[in-house]
């Protein structure tokens, strides 16, 4: 148990055989054995697999994993919530606050996130303030990487910055973005997160501002889309986990479905 919740609190992190020989007083043959059980209950749960790394530096990696099973059951069930009609807000928007508030939901959907990725090489999770920061958070856990948010307006406490201007897709004002220059490195991978997403200006807003850094965006990701008959998207590659297939305000009706991460 305290080998798998070890490796349960520390994904992604290579961890050598004569750590957990000497952390747990165990022979080199029984940990293999242990490790060999822990790897098939994680593979049968669907939650991830361990990445044996041969060698001298070698050992173990968890790599979390959330299987396509529990990624569409979820995703199903969360269509189902969206669906409710008193969530309906003007302009076509659907609230959405207690869900990115739900601490198991916010889980699952990092742990989702981190699937999508999984074959990436991602240093940084960049998100917006302020809704889609519960998400970066759970999806860096998962990654074990950083969290870096992009702000609407400086903060005294975070020093020199740089800003750009941008079109917001579904309200067509120029809005500002900032980030402090001490908080990314020349040339990083990072991968995008948001909650939301009509045309995608914020998004290419983002991608705007991480190219003042030279950064390479390995991925994006949206928990909901939805089509904006009105504007064109304006970002192509991206992963969606539902997509609002149609509002109807009128009929005080809603129509979610599977986003792009299932395929058709």
């Amino acid at each position: 148990m305290a080998m798998t919740n070890y490796l349960l609190n520390h994904p992604r992190k290579l961890v050598s055989l004569p750590f957990f020989s000497e952390q747990y007083d165990a022979a080199k043959s029984s940990i293999s054995e242990d490790l060999d059980i822990v790897d098939q209950i994680f593979q049968s749960q669907g939650i991830g697999k361990l990445e044996t790394v041969a060698g001298a530096a070698g050992g173990v990696k968890y790599i979390p994993l959330f299987s396509n099973k529990n990624s569409e059951q979820f995703i199903l069930e969360l269509c189902n919530q969206l669906e409710d009609p008193e969530r309906i807000l003007p302009g076509g928007y659907l609230y959405m606050s207690d869900l990115l508030g739900d601490p198991e939901l916010i889980r699952n959907v990092g742990k989702i996130f981190a699937t999508a990725f999984a074959d990436k090489e991602i240093d940084y999770i960049v998100t917006v303030a302020t809704k889609g920061i519960p998400l970066a958070y759970a999806t860096a856990n998962v990654l074990n990487v950083p969290v870096i948010i992009v702000r609407r307006d400086p903060k005294v406490t975070e020093g020199s910055t740089v800003s750009i201007n941008y079109v917001s897709g579904s309200s067509r004002k120029i809005q500002t973005m900032v980030l402090s220059k001490r908080s990314l490195p020349e040339g990083a991978n990072v991968c995008i997160i948001d909650d939301f997403m009509k045309a995608g200006g914020t998004i290419t807003g983002m991608q705007s501002l991480l190219d003042e850094f030279n950064a390479n965006v390995q991925g994006i990701g949206v928990l909901a889309e939805a089509e904006d008959e009105e504007e064109e998207r304006v970002v192509d590659d991206y992963v969606s986990l539902i997509k609002i297939q149609d509002v109807d305000i009128k009929a005080q009706k809603i129509e979610a479905i599977k986003g792009n991460y299932f395929p058709l």
